[in-house]
């Protein structure tokens, strides 16, 4: 989504990983999510931004298994992980390692259907 006047202004990390949205519909639920949820949406951003692969705290940050486990995007493969935000929120990730990028394709204060 290319930024316009009203939107909220948002830097790169200085170190770290970048995160961008992947879907329009990942830009709408991560504003939906830090409406509900703001200090839990901090910190997954946080957390993604530092170490998108961290097992820390595996109930919360975790790849996806079986079929959704990985993901193409744009011709590439890449693993594809969740953080659990709320007790029904998500947001999915993508990891993009050539590029330190991790890309938001799901983010919702609802649980997603493919995993129920």
């Amino acid at each position: 989504m290319s930024p316009k006047r009203g939107d909220r202004v948002s830097v790169p990390p200085l170190s770290g990983w970048n995160v961008i949205y992947g879907t329009a519909e990942a830009a709408v639920g991560w504003e939906e999510l830090c409406r509900v949820a703001l200090a839990n949406a901090h910190r997954c951003l946080e957390a993604i931004r530092s170490n998108p692969r961290s097992h820390a705290d595996w109930d919360r940050q975790h790849q996806m298994r079986g079929k959704l486990g990985q993901r193409d995007w744009k011709g590439s493969i890449l693993d594809q992980w969740e953080y659990e935000i709320t007790a029904g929120g998500r947001v999915r990730y993508l990891i993009d390692e050539a590029n330190s990028t991790v890309i938001l394709v799901y983010a919702s204060p609802r649980h997603p259907k493919d995993t129920e």
